[in-house]
């Protein structure tokens, strides 16, 4: 999510499940879950909000600002998160939105997000993660590493994208791992993006059916960043270099990602 290049191809896999793939049957222990049972802004205990990147577009030249702490913007009621960006100009920026981090991160496990995208042209949704302690100013990225569980423009309805990106893997490059799967009511119903993710291997989900797969080579940190702790990350772009690669539809907005819930689960 955090800097858009252009997909290396669009390759609507299916896989089922493999006997690697990690399962709550196999030990795992819940660690960490908001289900959004109370009503208010989210849970700051548990959430905070990133706005570091809001003068230049996050490197990818989006047109929202991030907000904090604004209802209009991040609220949680009837059981779900809504993450909504509005046309709503404000100085440079012609959209606002939310894009909130979780307090804590984790190495290796299992994470699920049951969540409702949007659809709308100009729309960019992310369920992704990054390492912990990193900050957008610090830079150094794609070399500390990014995994994006899921990844979805409104222009390109119901293909939902999960990828890794390193110093090696990446899109400046045109060698990003990444897989596609097509949802044609990804903004009518709710699904379930998960993440598999071990010291040997990341895959990536919806609703169990597997469409992304990457094993660790082995070849060092500049192919395989992931041994360390990673925080989650649910936001709600608008334009950038690949949401508006066919416009904006000002007259779609607003536009909300409902989250239902959110699970972590790791090894006893």
């Amino acid at each position: 999510m955090l800097i858009f290049g252009t997909i290396a191809f669009l390759s609507f896999l299916y896989f089922t499940n493999s006997d690697t793939s990690i399962s709550k049957s196999d030990e795992l222990t819940l660690v960490w879950s908001d289900d959004f049972n109370y009503t208010g802004l989210p849970d700051s205990s548990k959430w905070e909000y990133d706005t570091a990147g809001n003068k230049d577009g996050w490197g990818n030249y989006e047109e929202q600002l991030y907000t904090v702490a604004k209802p209009e913007n991040a609220f949680v009621k009837n059981g779900k998160l809504f993450i909504t960006a509005l046309y709503k100009p404000i100085g440079e920026k012609n959209f606002t939105s939310a894009r909130l981090i979780s307090k804590a991160d984790w190495q290796y496990g299992r994470i699920e997000v049951n969540a409702k995208l949007p659809g709308g042209r100009g729309t960019w949704a992310a369920i992704w993660a990054m390492p912990g302690g990193w900050s957008f100013k610090d830079g150094n990225w794609p070399d500390i590493g990014e995994i994006d569980i899921m990844e979805h423009v409104g222009h390109d309805l119901g293909v939902v994208h999960a990828s890794a990106h390193s110093k090696d893997y990446q899109w400046q490059k045109n060698t990003q791992k990444t897989g596609t799967i097509y949802l044609p009511d990804v903004n009518t119903d709710f699904h379930t993006y998960a993440l598999n993710w071990t010291p040997d291997y990341m895959q990536a989900f919806v609703d169990d059916s597997l469409f992304f797969e990457y094993h660790n080579e082995g070849l060092g940190t500049s192919k395989w960043p992931y041994d360390k702790p990673f925080y989650l990350i649910l936001n709600v772009a608008v334009g950038g270099a690949w949401g508006s690669m066919k416009g904006i539809d000002t007259t779609a907005f607003p536009q909300t990602m409902e989250v239902d819930f959110v699970k972590v689960y790791q090894k006893k």
